[in-house]
């Protein structure tokens, strides 16, 4: 498996790229037809692969897996009573592609059962008539796929960090994005739906419950070069003005969603790092903003062989929020407060306007303190200087500004 983190040219390989989305979509939804259903459409998606993308064992005929090979350029389906069939990835149409596909079920003692219809794209034509040359860039197909395993790599650490409901990395073929999800544990509203071509009920199943959601384009969706987003639904109030990191992260107001630019992750110098800091700071955003209760929700990110310890035993080892010893550097304009435990150092920053009034504009707690009420713990001793101080707080950072909403003892202080 590469660590390698590739160029990618979305207009240099549009043409494929729109092919190879369709295929993908052709065996998604023979998977979907013949799987049962399970929460938000996990039962319909692809996963990555060090060879491609794979659809997971199909409870069809013998039982079917179908994988995508872009290292050999072809498409594999194994069955369960050991037959094992493929047909080559190349220049072709898509009607041909469904005809070789339909062959392929039908070898390995399936039921080709699928329905014609593209989704998530403009102006969609059945795949049967579809008959339209398409190109095969093969050079192309293995440098997206190779980013796929690099950001796999990275969202599947992402995702090490959090207790709560959480969804597989994993690529869905109606959008063709590659995907992670967290859950609050909250029902959200009823969501409006209205994507084209993707019926109404899948939109609102998928969004039952209050998301925060990242993942990766290789192009497309409004946007001609490959990015990572991240959105939150429902979208708390604040969210398009919230800081996220790396610096090349914006808002972007038609897709209402935060942006990265793949090729700001690929040119960093460490890729691996700007993601993460993507998608940690954009789902911090959501949960602070939406008021999740994070403490209960988040744990260290995991490591190799290392048994997540306990919350139990994380409460009897480790100082209570109340005990935790709290160091202070004040200066005329800016200050901040600190917590370190075991060597890892939480931090949360203020600006002073004027004599009577601080503003609390950033808190930062390391995966390493999850769970440990360390944040809370910071904004806490600022509630007791200002107390002390007779001074007021203007709470800019979202976390800080969470915590008071969680405690109406400490409204005096507010501005």
């Amino acid at each position: 498996m590469t660590t390698h983190w590739p160029q990618l040219d979305y207009l240099g390989w549009r043409e494929t790229c729109s092919a190879l989305h369709l295929y993908l979509q052709i065996v998604g939804k023979y998977r979907l037809a013949h799987t049962p259903w399970l929460n938000h459409s996990w039962n319909a998606t692809f996963y990555v692969t060090p060879t491609g993308l794979a659809s997971s064992p199909i409870p069809d005929g013998p039982g079917i897996e179908i994988r995508f090979d872009f290292l050999e350029h072809t498409v594999v389906g194994t069955s369960g009573n050991g037959r094992v069939a493929t047909f080559a990835l190349g220049a072709t149409t898509v009607a041909a592609f469904r005809a070789k596909f339909v062959q392929l079920i039908t070898d390995l003692g399936g039921t080709p059962t699928l329905n014609d219809t593209p989704n998530e794209v403009p102006s969609p034509v059945p795949f049967s008539v579809d008959h339209r040359d398409r190109p095969y860039d093969r050079d192309a197909v293995q440098r997206y796929h190779q980013a796929l395993v690099a950001i796999d790599r990275v969202m599947g650490r992402f995702r090490t960090s959090f207790l709560g409901k959480s969804s597989p990395v994993h690529l869905f073929w109606g959008a063709m994005d590659l995907a992670v999800t967290r859950f609050s544990g909250r029902r959200a509203p009823l969501h409006p739906a209205g994507i084209p071509t993707l019926p109404d009920d899948v939109a609102q199943e998928a969004y039952d419950r209050e998301v925060s959601s990242a993942g990766f384009w290789p192009g497309g969706n409004g946007i001609d070069y490959p990015a990572f987003y991240a959105y939150a639904y429902p979208s708390p109030r604040g969210f398009q003005a919230a800081s996220v990191r790396p610096d090349a992260a914006f808002w972007h107001d038609g897709l209402s969603e935060f942006l990265l630019p793949f090729d700001a992750v690929q040119s960093a110098a460490d890729p691996d790092e700007a993601l993460m800091e993507f998608l940690v700071s954009t789902y911090e955003a959501t949960a602070d903003l939406g008021n999740w209760d994070r403490d209960l929700l988040e744990c260290a990110q995991g490591q190799p062989r290392q048994v997540r310890r306990p919350s139990a035993e994380l409460t009897n080892t480790q100082p209570s929020p109340t005990d935790m010893p709290v160091e202070r550097e004040d200066g005329t304009s800016k200050g901040r407060y600190r917590v370190v435990i075991d060597g890892n150092e939480a931090e949360m920053t203020y600006s002073r306007a004027g004599n009577g009034l601080i503003i609390i504009d950033h808190t930062e707690v390391p995966s390493t303190l999850r769970g440990l009420k360390v944040g809370e713990r910071l904004v806490r001793q600022a509630v007791e200087d200002a107390r002390r101080e007779k001074v007021a707080i203007i709470p800019l950072c979202p976390f800080a500004k969470a915590q008071f909403s969680r405690h109406p003892d400490w409204q005096d202080v507010l501005q």
